[in-house]
């Protein structure tokens, strides 16, 4: 029987758990059963090891998908795997667990999966319309805030629809150097702010400076992995600006701040919901070796299922 693994933290909490058996039908994986394994976020490096380990043993095993713990299970297990593609070594986290030819891989899937979803709802030349002056401000700098900001510092290379700088705040000085380190390798001329926020606060501070039409994305965790947002309650969000919660399931506290300013301040507001789609269909795809458009027919199908699956 084929086992695919889920590395999460309230994993049985997933709309993925009634997803998958209807997905597995669409895509003629006839057997195959998903498996949650539950960690603490941060937990302990030998957990991680021991269901890495399981993974490559176990012979039902395909893989796994991995979700919060993506740069503790790389920094925890890197030597487990026999191939880690070069982005996911250079950003130290791996998302997607596979196997060939007996070999154990390892690659980072959401920087590709990021941009996908950003352009799902950011207008084409969203930055070119704002007049240049925009910024793009990710709370938090764990492994989907660095896969973000790959994508914003490497795809958006025309200097006349980009945002004016990327700000980054985090509550942990190790994570904001572990993510300015990763982009000095990326040779972009895209300013890039470090922000060290000690509480929500500070990240309120950051939001409440920046300018209309401004992208805000929580990256936090927070509001599924944690309770609460990284903002209060007395936060201002840009005039006219994209609110993007990356989170779909939980205690959603940043969605409901942002929806409360949504008329007042004519704010578009996103939550992870097409991110979620294409982070676990990309993974699928490496797990059972079988290939899955990232748009057209198939995928809207797919995304049809998992609609009603939510509802």
């Amino acid at each position: 029987m084929p086992i695919m693994y889920f590395i999460g933290v309230t994993t049985a909490s997933s709309s993925i758990n009634s997803v998958f058996p209807r997905w597995g039908e669409e895509l003629g994986l006839s057997g195959a059963t998903l498996v949650g394994m539950d960690f603490k976020p941060h937990d302990d490096p030998s957990r991680y090891r021991e269901a890495v380990t399981r993974i490559k043993r176990d012979p039902d095993s395909h893989g796994a998908l991995v979700t919060t713990h993506k740069m503790d299970l790389y920094a925890a297990c890197h030597d487990l795997f026999d191939h880690i593609d070069p982005l996911a070594q250079s950003m130290g986290e791996i998302g997607s667990i596979y196997k060939r030819d007996g070999q154990l891989c390892g690659r980072a899937v959401d920087p590709e999966n990021s941009g996908k979803a950003l352009a799902a709802f950011l207008p084409e030349n969203h930055w070119q319309l704002t007049g240049g002056e925009t910024a793009a401000c990710i709370l938090g700098a764990g492994g989907a805030s660095v896969a973000l900001s790959w994508h914003l510092l490497t795809w958006c290379t025309d200097p006349q629809n980009r945002p004016a700088k990327l700000v980054v705040s985090d509550i942990n000085p190790e994570r904001l150097d572990h993510m300015r380190a990763f982009h000095s390798t990326l040779n972009s001329d895209l300013p890039v702010e470090y922000q060290l926020s000690a509480n929500a606060e500070d990240n309120d501070a950051l939001v409440n400076a920046l300018p209309a039409g401004s992208l805000v994305v929580n990256a936090t965790g927070l509001g599924k992995d944690a309770p609460g947002s990284p903002l209060t309650d007395n936060v201002s969000f840009p005039q006219g600006g994209y609110v993007w919660e990356f989170n779909y399931r939980g205690n959603l506290v940043h969605l409901d701040q942002a929806r409360s300013q949504k008329a007042t301040r004519s704010l578009h507001i996103e939550d992870g919901w097409t991110y979620f789609i294409h982070g676990w269909s990309s993974v699928i795809a490496d797990v059972f070796d079988i290939s899955i458009p990232s748009s057209g027919t198939v995928f809207d199908r797919l995304s049809a299922i998992a609609g009603q699956a939510r509802k």
